[in-house]
């Protein structure tokens, strides 16, 4: 669960209960990657809603006791499975509140593991199972003074291990805004059914990578990372895959020295503020980079596109705007992007707190 995502402008978002298709204009550079045709597939998680009338093949609420959850961090794991990471995750006693949230529902996890082997998105996402049980820790200590919770950022298979990034958040603030303890990896080794914590790597409360992305190419894993909460800016670092536990190796892009070698600091923004909840993947029918991210000022899902890692990075291309999604937060991509024009990606919103499975078109712009 992130905080504070349901106010825009001082008005309540509800959430919309509709399947809706929308057409973007964009004011774009001749080869700009551009998303189009955006339209709502299906429900990941959670108990349908009245007025809903897209599928809902996983019904999350009976069968694992996932009620209200968000994020949906997905990547491909070792098995060729897809991986789902969500964040903070009640049970079947949640209902919808006027405020958004999770309210007062019961059986609190930090993140659980939806897995899935669903290779026809079009009808919607199934899971062929979860890890439903807490598996990052966390004492939920809510004064804070200590580990609230321990919510997911990214996750990548790398070495013969699936690993997750997360962040302990020691404190929700203000809209947009929270503060952590660090953040570090768990690993699996048996396709995500457990997971052990990998005290090698840590990054601390004020690091630019407390949250990160993580896209893998040519050997390498880049990880695209923020400060804590939806305001700052983008800085990229990159590690070969065999050295994931090995921090010391990390290379991190400045733009004068290029890649400088275990020195976090010298990391110089790629993409300036604000970006939240970040998803980075290299499509291969483009030939581009694509990042998407929530733009807290703004109330949209954006999307940029570069030939180049390191950039020049597009303008921003609006994916969703809150005006139809209320609310809306977390773009994360589906690995089934890779060689495409058909985009599809998991979006959470704070009204119903649950995620669904968003489709959108690519297309250079003219």
């Amino acid at each position: 669960m992130i905080k504070n995502k349901y106010i825009r402008n001082g008005i309540l978002m509800l959430a919309g209960s509709l399947l809706s298709v929308s057409f973007y204009a964009f004011i774009a550079v001749k080869g700009d990657v551009v998303p189009f045709n955006l339209e709502r597939v299906a429900r990941v998680t959670g108990k349908s809603i009245s007025g809903e009338t897209f599928p809902n093949p996983n019904r999350t609420n009976e069968l694992y006791d996932v009620g209200g959850t968000d994020l949906g961090i997905a990547w491909r794991m070792g098995n060729g499975k897809v991986g789902f990471f969500f964040g903070d995750t009640y049970g079947n006693d949640f209902k919808v509140v006027n405020e958004g949230g999770p309210g007062k529902a019961g059986n609190w996890r930090s993140n659980v593991l939806g897995l899935s082997n669903d290779k026809t998105l079009a009808d919607g996402l199934t899971f062929e199972s979860m890890v439903a049980h807490q598996i990052v820790p966390s004492p939920h200590i809510t004064d804070g003074t200590g580990s609230h919770t321990t919510i997911p950022t990214a996750a990548i298979h790398a070495a013969g291990a699936d690993y997750v990034h997360y962040m302990d958040v020691r404190k929700w603030g203000s809209t947009g805004s929270w503060t952590t303890n660090y953040s570090g990896l768990y690993k699996s080794l048996d396709n995500g059914q457990n997971w052990v914590k990998c005290n090698q790597v840590s990054f601390g409360a004020l690091s630019n990578f407390a949250q990160v992305t993580y896209a893998k190419k040519e050997g390498f894993v880049y990880m695209v990372g923020t400060v804590p909460g939806r305001w700052g800016s983008a800085h990229l670092a990159r590690f070969k895959e065999s050295d994931i536990l090995k921090q010391d190796a990390y290379e991190y892009w400045n733009n004068a020295k290029g890649w400088v070698k275990n020195d976090e600091k010298s990391a110089d923004a790629i993409i300036e503020a604000p970006l939240g909840e970040l998803s980075l993947a290299y499509n291969k029918k483009f030939k581009r980079w694509i990042i998407t991210y929530l733009n807290e000022k703004k109330a949209e899902i954006v999307l940029r596109s570069a030939q180049n890692i390191t950039g020049p990075w597009s303008s921003e291309k609006t994916l969703v705007k809150s005006t139809e999604y209320p609310g809306l937060y977390g773009a994360f991509m589906h690995p089934a992007n890779e060689n495409t024009d058909e985009f599809y990606f998991l979006m959470s919103m704070w009204k119903p707190y649950n995620v669904f499975l968003m489709k959108a078109k690519l297309k250079f712009a003219d």
